[in-house]
């Protein structure tokens, strides 16, 4: 069987495909669009899943939806006969609807010489974002736990997933929502767009709790896990929030009211000076999001007595409290997938129809990479048509086909303070950069961080950077010892090596790092293993390949950046692309005395 699944309307479109319960390819609409977060139908993500599997529209056995707009009635139909809700607001909703409905009509528009043999499935939201942690995990028993904004009218489920079933057992609903209160914090603190919420997160641990007080104002915590806002405090309930898909970037308006500028101080614009007081609020509103996320994982355990846990929903995007499960509560083993957020809702809605038609679990994602790859020739290809503007550049262009050469010269690069761009096989599915669409760096210069942004990123200074660290060596130095391939859990780095790693030890001393296993990816292994042997730290630095965009999906996209900005490296499967101003066609001349 055949499935494709869908996150569409909605930010951070997505799409995957399914054969017989096995993933096979996955991406995000906004790599192909170079838009950030892209909201709407994901037509080239679709056919970027077709063209990986090998097949037609004609083949597919069923579409899955992650959203179902019948979903939640009785939870629906109370608010309406106890609230006096907006009717702009419900009419909006209402089209966004008709917009889902009519999915099998958008398919046979962009399809139409394909035959509809398929099925459309509308899945739950949050049953897809449970689907899409457990069915997908090491775990045949698990407690399994969703939080977001909203979706379907609810802002939470959770339960218990045994073999290929998941039971739900509770759900927060409309209006009340632990997302919906972080962005809106972050709204505050001055970063207004769709998805900055991890802006607040890294500036968090600048701050000291003291607005925690007030925070408990906002979330009142319930006995059974649960959680309700004080509405006093927030608009989306109300007021018609705006979520339109300007040319398919989503945008929102502000979801806090003048009651939480009475309760905190004026709120702070975008471009305003960052105050001590914007970073103690940050660690508050983090500090009430962990006490509300524990509260409900701890009555969990309690509950079911359960050792593993499947966490999924924007709110497990949460690094930095997903490190601390272990710690804040009896779970001993915790999975987060690397699209935790509503792009992995693709993936849960089409495991939750394979499921429902009795399919069997034969597969556990291990990897992130289920995106597009580009071969040596296709490259090469690339390199060939921009060879003038790369010569014009002062760059010289190498063929490296020996594996060990590639990156043992990567490494002593690296080791030597360049920023090294790393375009390697399959583009990695979720918002992190985890060794195939990567910007490496030494994560031993304290003035990394500064070279980076300078270079490429010019992002906030608070924000830290990753690290990826050979998965051997993790218990060497960090706290923790665990399997961490998606970047979804933050650990605090050992005390003695801190100042050996001061470019990836954030001001608490804390790292998000990325295991790197060899059986999962042996080129970016080797590479670190290398600059191992060069250094002694068996990690390197590793940021997203990008510069505020879309990470890179194409060879042109790393090309492009790496030409617009100071990188020093760029490598492109086995080429090597160094800056350094030889005479012009010099590049040229390399690359045609270094092919097969």
């Amino acid at each position: 069987m055949i499935i494709l699944g869908l996150d569409a309307f909605h930010g951070d479109a997505s799409a995957c495909l399914i054969r017989d319960g096995v993933l096979i390819a996955a991406a995000e609409e906004e790599r192909f669009r170079r838009i950030k977060h892209w909201a709407g139908f994901p037509l080239e993500a679709i056919k970027y899943c077709l063209l990986e599997a090998g097949v037609t529209l004609s083949d597919v056995d069923r579409i899955a939806l992650n959203q179902d707009s019948n979903a939640n009635f009785a939870g629906k139909l109370r608010y309406l006969l106890t609230s006096r809700p907006n009717f702009s607001l419900i009419f909006q909703r209402l089209k966004n609807r008709g917009a889902r409905e009519g999915v099998g009509e958008l398919f046979e528009l962009h399809f139409p010489r394909e035959h509809r043999n398929w099925t459309l499935d509308y899945v739950e939201h949050h049953l897809a974002h449970l689907s899409s942690a457990f069915h997908v995990s090491p775990f045949q028993e698990a407690v399994v736990a969703s939080v977001d904004g909203f979706g379907d009218f609810a802002s939470g489920a959770w339960g218990v997933g045994r073999g290929t079933d998941i039971m739900i057992e509770g759900r927060a609903l409309f209006p009340h929502s632990l997302g919906i209160f972080y962005q809106a914090v972050t709204q505050y603190i001055g970063f207004p767009h769709y998805g900055d919420e991890y802006k607040m997160m890294g500036l968090a641990p600048y701050g000291e709790p003291k607005y925690f007080p007030q925070m408990r104002r906002l979330v009142h915590l319930e006995a059974d896990g649960g959680f309700e806002l004080d509405l006093a405090f927030f608009r989306h309930h109300k007021e018609k929030i705006a979520f339109e898909w300007s040319g398919g970037s989503p945008e929102f308006a502000p979801l806090f009211t003048p009651a939480l500028e009475e309760l905190l101080g004026p709120a702070r614009t975008p471009g305003e000076p960052l105050e001590q007081r914007h970073k103690d609020i940050a660690r508050s509103a983090q500090a009430m999001y962990e006490e509300a996320f524990f509260n409900l994982l701890n009555v969990l355990y309690q509950r079911h007595k359960i050792p593993n846990i499947a966490l999924a929903g924007g709110c497990a995007m949460n690094s930095v409290a997903n490190g601390k499960v272990r710690r804040m509560t009896p779970f001993q083993n915790a999975y987060v997938q690397s699209a935790a957020g509503d792009a992995g809702g693709a993936i849960g809605a089409a495991f939750a129809v394979w499921h429902k038609n009795g399919g069997r679990r034969s597969f556990v994602m291990d990897h992130a990479y289920w995106g597009p790859q580009f071969g040596t020739d296709y490259i090469e290809n690339i390199l060939k048509t921009h060879g003038e503007r790369i010569a014009q550049a002062g760059c010289v262009i190498e063929r490296i086909d020996d594996e060990q050469e590639l990156c043992k010269r990567t490494a002593a690069a690296v080791a030597d303070g360049k920023v090294i761009g790393w375009f390697q096989g399959r583009m990695e599915w979720g918002p992190r950069a985890l060794g195939n669409r990567s910007i490496i760096g030494d994560p031993r210069r304290a003035d990394m961080k500064d070279i980076l942004n300078a270079k490429i990123k010019r992002r906030e200074s608070f924000r830290p950077f990753a690290p990826s660290v050979l998965s051997e060596a993790v218990s060497e130095w960090f706290e923790e010892d665990d399997d961490v391939p998606f970047m979804m859990q933050v650990f605090q780095i050992r005390e003695e090596k801190r100042p050996q790693i001061p470019a990836v030890t954030h001001v608490d001393g804390s790292g998000r790092l990325q295991t790197v296993k060899k059986s999962t990816n042996p080129r970016y292994h080797a590479l670190i293993s290398a600059f191992k042997d060069i250094t002694g730290v068996p990690m390197v630095l590793n940021t997203s390949f990008n510069e505020n965009e879309p990470v890179v999906c194409k060879p042109e996209e790393a090309l492009d950046c790496f030409l617009r900005t100071n990188m020093d490296v760029l490598v492109l499967r086995d080429f090597m692309i160094v800056r350094n101003r030889p005479e012009v066609g010099a590049a040229m001349g390399a690359l045609s005395s270094t092919g097969e």
